[in-house]
């Protein structure tokens, strides 16, 4: 980022004596009001129609000559009642005043007081709006309360948008009542503006929220996560904010509960077990915006009103992140992990890497750009697969899309925004070279199928807002998700300490693990996801929708996830003690299909060309130990064509292991990982004339014992059972 806080300077008495006066006062919200051209009359009407008592603090951050002084602080004297100074860097912020940005400095907060530095020079436009609603988004969180005001350009549009995702309140001006409509309208078409008013009209609307105790919740959602104990109870109660709520605790659970149930049925994703105040907070903040006064009476609403569902939704996940967010852990991977990569002697040219919880894309393609930075001149040796997954919808489009907005320019080095970017009308494109490494499907991580043979799986900042029960769950997923010389890479305030025997630690500070071999047994649970009918987040299959031929937007996402899922993730099926299929996942038809004569779903008769005899010696592998078995280089032929398969049996449930299992109630994962592509006739045939002569290698004589002793084991355990 070129533009960096400057160092706070020693506090004066004075200042000491007004940070101590803040602190007394307590938690206040903070409003930043931005604005440029035909500014002025906004905020005189704004602060005409403003009481001097909301226990507020105001801050003005116009567009101002660098080269001149400034008059505004006066000229809003005489609009308002309220005390009105120019900033000074180092001065703590209190309720009940507004502060005005001084000529040709970067303003921003941090530890309650203002820091002021240099404007110094950019690329474009000066965003000093960005800048301090950035700051004050994370200084405030839900205290944060963001408005623009008339103005030409974009600045603001990335300030709104930081200050939402961290909860805070947004305020754009009707651009029916503004001189210059340009920076309010661009926050209004990136859909980020909770409020769209008339200045006059924003000023009521402060008065009713001031005293709401959601604008007083400082915390946020991560500290939260990251204050709760590992190992807490995983049914842990939501706190009582301050909502208008029964007495009784029952009630309340209750009344939060319900609201889960609404959102889950409009959603398709059950979030009972996120952390509850994380859903908390949101509902919480959704009340304030409709003027709802209780949790009950929002439960109520939620049922009534089907659009509100969805909103809820977005607002839960709604994106916290950004490109290169924790730049070091970025450079450990260039100096740590990849090296790894490379050596790995089977790797065999393919790199793959996945990014649960991907959000808007940022944080896969940093991936993206700092693996092509490693690789320099051999990133044409090697053809790598960067898969991005979100529950989030909107999310999975944009990050498909890669256009982000001006402000990008600000965060990211020039270098790497003159290889990676390219400028468009909407802001900056991630360029196709990274586009084309990229593949984003909407995924619900804890039930639908992960991906396999993954070198490096990032998941950042996802598991600090699940409960442990949860995450007891997916840790084990990203363990079956990588290559046995793979990478888990997590977020800052993450760890997997509670699973020494699924990772090892490569570099604690930066939160990179390995994966280890295990032989212990792991619950791999991967149930059926749950999608309403009609849902509006998904596309319908279910024969509910209309016969149109004409398949929406929605559809087409929904279809495509299908296709990523199918092609990217190993598919399987899920079969009970007598081996007969209870559920099919994915397209099974490479590998299982039904027999001639009389219908059976018996696993073993579906098997086709040869497999049946290694599943079965798989399947009684499994039940023995009780846990997973797996097979790697299994021949398989379709249509002339040779593969190479990765069969594997997990046993599903929590039973002890017994020689008996397949008669004693147990349900088994078989999957199918077909992890290269087929190889066609004619290129086998060139390949075997290239490695004639070579058959008798120490290399291939050993490849032909493990298959000779592969294919024993397996008749004998065929005989056995």
């Amino acid at each position: 980022m070129k533009s960096r806080l400057s160092k706070p300077a020693a506090a004066s008495k004075e200042q000491l004596k007004q940070k101590h006066a803040a602190l007394v006062t307590g938690s206040f919200p903070v409003v930043a009001i931005g604005a440029s051209a035909g500014g002025l009359e906004a905020y005189k009407e704004f602060f005409g129609a403003l009481p001097v008592d909301t226990g507020m603090a105001f801050v003005l951050i116009q567009h101002l000559d660098p080269n001149h002084g400034s008059m505004l602080t006066e000229i809003i004297s005489k609009s308002t009642g309220m005390p009105v100074e120019e900033v000074r860097s180092g001065v703590a912020i209190q309720p009940n005043r507004v502060y005005v940005i001084p000529p040709n400095a970067q303003m921003a907060m941090a530890g309650g007081t203002f820091q002021l530095s240099p404007r110094g020079k950019t690329l474009g436009q000066h965003l000093a709006v960005n800048f301090f609603m950035h700051s004050l988004a994370q200084e405030r969180k839900s205290g944060a309360i963001a408005i623009v005001l008339s103005g030409t350009g974009t600045d603001g549009t990335a300030g709104m948008e930081y200050v939402k995702a961290e909860g805070g309140i947004t305020f754009a001006q009707d651009p029916a009542t503004a001189k210059y409509d340009g920076m309010p309208r661009s926050v209004i078409d990136s859909g980020c503006a909770d409020f769209i008013l008339a200045p006059k009209d924003m000023a009521r609307e402060l008065q009713r929220i001031q005293h709401h105790p959601y604008v007083h919740l400082e915390k946020s959602e991560e500290e939260d996560a990251s204050a709760e104990k590992p190992g807490a109870e995983s049914g842990a109660k939501p706190q009582n904010l301050g909502l208008s709520t029964p007495d009784s605790p029952t009630s309340h659970a209750k009344d939060f509960n319900a609201v889960l149930a609404q959102l889950r049925k409009s959603s398709g994703v059950d979030f009972s077990q996120y952390k509850p105040n994380t859903i908390h907070r949101r509902a919480l903040r959704r009340m304030l915006l409709l003027k709802v006064d209780s949790l009950h009476d929002y439960g109520t609403y939620l049922k009534e009103h089907t659009e509100e569902g969805e909103k809820l939704f977005d607002d839960v996940l709604i994106p916290v992140t950004s490109f290169f967010r924790d730049f070091e852990a970025f450079e450990a991977l260039k100096t740590q992990v990849y090296p790894a990569i490379v050596k790995d002697k089977g790797n065999k040219g393919t790199i793959r890497m996945w990014a649960p919880g991907c959000s808007t894309g940022e944080e896969t393609y940093s991936l993206a750009m700092t693996l092509l930075e490693f690789l320099g001149d051999r990133a044409s040796s090697f053809q790598v697969q960067i898969f991005g997954t979100d529950l989030n919808e909107k999310g999975i489009q944009k990050a498909r899309a890669g256009i982000y907005r001006d402000s990008i320019a600000e965060e990211i080095s020039p270098e790497r925004m003159a290889r990676f970017f390219v400028k468009v009308d909407e802001g900056y494109r991630v360029n196709k070279a990274v586009r084309d490494m990229c593949v984003f499907a909407r995924q619900n991580l804890a039930h639908d199928p992960p991906f396999s043979q993954m070198n490096v799986v990032a998941c950042r900042n996802l598991l600090i807002y699940i409960q442990p029960v949860l995450q007891k769950k997916i840790i084990p997923i990203l363990h079956y998700a990588l290559k046995p010389s793979g990478f888990l890479v997590l977020g800052s305030s993450e760890s997997v300490s509670g699973f020494p025997e699924l990772f090892s630690t490569v570099d604690k500070k930066h939160k990179i693990y390995g994966k280890r071999a295990i032989t212990s047994r792991l619950h791999y649970d991967f149930a059926q996801s749950y999608y309403p009918p009609q849902s509006p987040l998904r596309g319908s299959g279910n024969g509910l929708k209309s016969q149109s031929t004409d398949k929406d937007e929605l559809d087409v996402q929904a279809e495509a996830d299908r296709v990523v899922l199918r092609e990217h993730a190993p598919v399987g099926v899920v079969i009970n003690s007598e081996m007969e299929v209870v559920q099919f996942r994915g397209q099974t038809a490479p590998y299982l299909a039904p027999p001639p004569g009389r219908p059976s779903l018996n696993v073993l008769k579906l098997a086709r060309n040869g497999l049946a005899i290694e599943l079965r010696a798989l399947i009684t592998a499994a039940a023995k130990k009780g846990g997973t078995a797996r097979r790697d280089g299994v021949p398989f032929e379709e249509n002339g064509h040779k593969r190479m398969l990765t069969l594997s049996v997990a046993v599903l449930g929590d039973k002890q292991p017994t020689e008996k299992a397949t008669r004693s109630g147990h349900f088994f994962l078989i999957l199918f990982d077909d992890g290269m592509p087929p190889v066609a006739p004619a290129v086998e045939a060139t390949l075997e004339r290239k490695t004639k002569g070579r058959r008798q290698s120490d290399e291939e004589a050993g490849r032909m014992k493990q298959e000779l002793a592969s294919t024993r084991d397996a008749l004998h355990s065929a005989i056995e059972s």
